[in-house]
């Protein structure tokens, strides 16, 4: 299984951004999809999760601001932000399973 990370970018604080997770073989068949952070000096952490029967569940830290979101007939899974932080800065990867991808960088900065 591959996973391909894309919409990260430089962004102001308050700003938003939408992150998007392809897979390379269906998701229907996985229960449950996330999304994780990592910035310089910490270790990685959870940040959303999406299950097959759409539920959510978010760290404290996102909830309010941040949906997660999948689409089993694209293999995708979505995490859109809002009112993003500086704290907020860190390599977003997808996990599913044992499997991760490569990431992709969000910086929040003015």
């Amino acid at each position: 299984v591959q996973l391909q990370a894309s919409g990260g970018g430089l962004v102001q604080p308050g700003g938003s951004l939408t992150l998007s997770c392809v897979a390379s073989v269906s998701i229907f068949d996985f229960s449950t999809m996330g999304w994780y952070r990592q910035s310089p000096g910490n270790l990685r952490e959870v940040v959303a999760l999406t299950t097959n029967s759409s539920g959510t569940d978010y760290a404290d830290f996102v909830k309010g601001r941040f949906t997660v979101s999948r689409d089993n007939a694209k293999n995708t899974v979505y995490l859109k932000m809002n009112n993003l932080a500086p704290e907020d800065t860190a390599v977003y990867y997808c996990n599913v399973k044992a499997y991760w991808g490569k990431g992709t960088q969000v910086t929040v900065s003015s």
